[in-house]
């Protein structure tokens, strides 16, 4: 079997049961049979009646947003501290950041929960928010030290020469050429929250999450409703990725401009 063939095959594996849900979305008929006989919009438009389905897109995103800010503070500061200061531990923190996105995600949700129960928290969105902020640092951490690193030191150097403070320097230099790697982790931080399942399921309160929502429904079985709300959080998914990567690729191209006219 030839390299090709191979590499087809695993990309037909990983999203050929993604391309069926979505085309069953758009299916008349109820029951999944191929080949599809019509297609409808239908199943989207009960979507947008189906209150709880609007109740738990609402808090995914909610939750998603306060997690990619938290992550986005957290995450900024940690990623400077470690590319600009020395001090004991300074490897460690990278390896304990990543830990919670790395772990399995039953491990870690039975972690937070214990310690969420420990502090006699009651599990609500707030606990949500929390646990996911946690494991979406490392998103933003990893990219803004990988941007730091390839920025030239003589750019700060020469800010200061000219009198520059170095608050100033950072808002002024520094910042916008991390910027496009900050928001790229924020990106992926959001896009990693909004469809969380195994974490969300220990820490969830009274109000499910969408994916959690659609957890539920599955023990009632298969419906294209579900599979409505499901390409919606498919899509949201491919969304936040490709806009990542575009970020990211941009900041490079005005990253190198910049510093090509400094040197």
């Amino acid at each position: 079997m030839g390299l090709p063939l191979m590499t087809a095959l695993v990309f037909l594996l990983l999203y050929l049961p993604l391309a069926v849900v979505v085309l069953y979305s758009f299916s008349a008929s109820e029951v999944a049979r191929w080949p599809i006989a019509s297609y409808t919009l239908d199943w989207y438009r009960e979507l947008r009646q189906d209150r709880e389905i609007l109740a738990a897109l609402r808090l995914s995103v909610v939750i998603g947003l306060a997690a990619a800010l938290i992550a986005v503070v957290l995450g900024t500061a940690a990623a400077l501290a470690i590319d600009r200061f020395d001090f004991p531990g300074k490897h460690a923190i990278r390896f304990v950041v990543a830990l919670p996105i790395t772990l399995p995600g039953i491990g870690t949700g039975v972690a937070k929960l214990s310690f969420f129960s420990l502090l006699t928290w009651e599990m609500s969105r707030w606990t949500l928010i929390v646990g996911h902020a946690t494991f979406c640092i490392a998103l933003v951490l990893n990219n803004v030290v990988a941007r730091l690193g390839q920025l030239p030191r003589n750019l700060g150097e020469a800010s200061a020469d000219l009198g520059a403070s170095p608050w100033r320097t950072f808002w002024r230099i520094t910042f916008p050429l991390i910027r496009p790697a900050i928001l790229a982790g924020g990106v992926l931080a959001f896009t990693l929250s909004f469809d969380e399942v195994v974490v969300s399921f220990f820490l969830q309160g009274r109000e499910p999450t969408l994916p959690l929502l659609i957890w539920g429904r599955l023990r009632i079985g298969l419906s294209p409703e579900i599979n409505a709300a499901a390409t919606v959080i498919v899509l949201v998914s491919l969304v936040g990725v490709l806009l990542s990567n575009r970020l990211l690729r941009g900041g490079a191209r005005s990253g190198e401009m910049a510093t090509g006219t400094s040197r």
